[in-house]
């Protein structure tokens, strides 16, 4: 109960302090609307089916982006930290990667795979590709050299030093990378949905901008960012029941 009062009195506070302002007449109504005035908005858009479907579309291309990233980007992270020429040859490519911005390649996609979901779900796993594939390098790089001497010493054999040392060792950095790269996801998910909008969170940003729609436009936000929220804290329950090893001030 604590916890719930400790999280919740701020948001509670701006929004009682944002409607205070809004009544007086402090705030222009037309680019920032009254709290309540949100409200009903928002009701409108989940009555409507409109607000949910949108949101189901954006989370299911960001979350299918995702899984197919991460789990490329973990598996060759991995091996460019345990084997040296797989480092020599894919971090060139990887650094290259990550120094792009992955929005200018939506384009090229478009060209190779049309505008359909094929182009859109390719750079949001890309992006989740290049982040999760750095941290997994990182984490293989930080293994402590002593830990791997010692199970070595104790008769582990190649092949199981990576479920008793590499894996273990690796999974709290990798689960960084796996946080991040999945926010990383959802912001290229919308983007890609503002570039070229037919469904999703950023189609609505879009549409409400265009039809100057000022309360549509900022339950959209909200709604985002809610979703944002969920997501790192559905993957962080995750971390903890796989990771029960990681301590709690390490990130």
């Amino acid at each position: 109960m604590k916890r719930v009062i400790s999280v919740s009195w701020l948001p509670i506070a701006a929004l009682l302090v944002w409607q205070t302002a809004a009544v007086a007449g402090v705030l222009n109504p037309l680019f920032v609307p009254a709290p309540a005035a949100l409200f009903a908005a928002a009701a409108a858009m989940i009555r409507s089916g409109e607000l949910v479907g949108n949101a189901a579309a954006t989370l299911g291309r960001a979350v299918a982006g995702f899984t197919i990233g991460s789990t490329a980007g973990i598996t060759i992270g991995l091996a460019m930290g345990s084997a040296r020429t797989v480092r020599q040859s894919l971090e060139p490519v990887v650094s290259a990667l990550n120094a792009t911005p992955k929005l200018s390649l939506f384009p090229l996609l478009m060209l190779v795979f049309g505008i359909g979901e094929t182009a859109r779900l390719s750079i949001i796993a890309l992006s989740s590709f290049v982040i999760t594939a750095i941290h997994a390098l990182d984490a293989v790089r930080n293994i402590h050299p002593a830990w791997v001497e010692l199970a070595r010493n104790y008769g582990a054999r190649r092949r199981d030093l990576f479920g008793a040392v590499y894996l273990p060792a690796c999974l709290p950095q990798v689960f960084t990378g796996m946080r991040i790269g999945l926010a990383n996801a959802l912001v290229v998910a919308i983007s890609c949905e503002l570039v070229n909008p037919s469904s999703g969170l950023g189609s609505l940003i879009w549409l409400a901008w265009q039809t100057f729609s000022t309360e549509r436009l900022y339950v959209t936000i909200l709604a985002t960012a809610l979703l944002g929220g969920g997501l790192h804290a559905g993957l962080r329950m995750f971390e903890r029941r796989l990771v029960p090893w990681k301590t709690p001030h390490a990130g």
